[in-house]
């Protein structure tokens, strides 16, 4: 069956302009980074790619990206304040330009935390609001916030993923979508995991206990 677009796919999010790409989507990007680093980030290096780069200041992106880190949404009409804000609450966030090949025009580049805790995040605003997370730390992914989001973490063994699954089959919560990627046999892996609806904490905390998984964090719908 044909999806029917409504009236929101066509003009747009309801949102602090002017743009819905440079300004609604880079909020957007803000937030899926935020809770992919694991929470509000301290220090951010953010780097803008081709059109994102070349109207940032017209379009009030470096705002909105930096408003999506502060965790607001894209109607808070605190957005316009966000580097202020950013800087009461002591945080160190730069901006430079970039050249990313065969990327997305409205392309960004989050270097996240500092030392061992450094994440780097990658995504574009592809039109109308919509967004697509393509990098994280290096691996190739696919994430546009449209559902809730399971990022793990683990070594590249088996039975580390089956375990995750495990675990949501016995809490009745059902998958909608998996990613598994890896940059080399047997070293770190990323599994992504869409789930139909939101989990509940003590899934998260069963999760979190099983000894194959490094790490565990919920992305919410965006």
């Amino acid at each position: 069956m044909q999806k029917v677009a409504s009236i929101f796919d066509i003009i747009g999010p309801v949102m602090v302009g002017p743009s819905s790409s440079h300004t609604a989507g880079a909020v957007r990007l803000g937030v899926l980074a935020r809770a992919i680093y694991g929470g509000e980030p301290a220090r951010a290096r953010i780097s803008l790619h081709g059109s994102f780069a070349a109207t940032s200041e017209g379009h009030g992106t470096k705002r909105a990206l930096v408003a999506g880190l502060l965790g607001m949404g894209v109607d808070d009409i605190r957005i316009v304040d966000a580097p202020t804000i950013a800087r009461q609450r002591g945080h160190d966030y730069t901006f430079q330009t970039v050249d990313i090949d065969e990327a997305h025009p409205n392309t960004v580049l989050f270097e996240l935390g500092e030392g061992d805790g450094i994440r780097f995040v990658q995504g574009s605003s592809i039109g109308g609001g919509n967004v697509q997370v393509t990098h994280i730390d290096g691996f190739t992914v696919a994430i546009d916030g449209t559902l809730p989001l399971l990022v793990l973490r683990h070594r590249d063994k088996p039975g580390a993923v089956s375990a995750a699954t495990e675990v949501l089959a016995r809490s009745g919560i059902n998958i909608a979508t998996m990613q598994v990627s890896r940059q080399r046999r047997g070293q770190e892996a990323l599994t992504l995991i869409e789930t139909d609806t939101p989990l509940d904490p003590s899934v998260l905390t069963s999760l979190i206990a099983l000894k194959k998984i490094s790490s565990v964090v919920t992305v919410p719908v965006v």
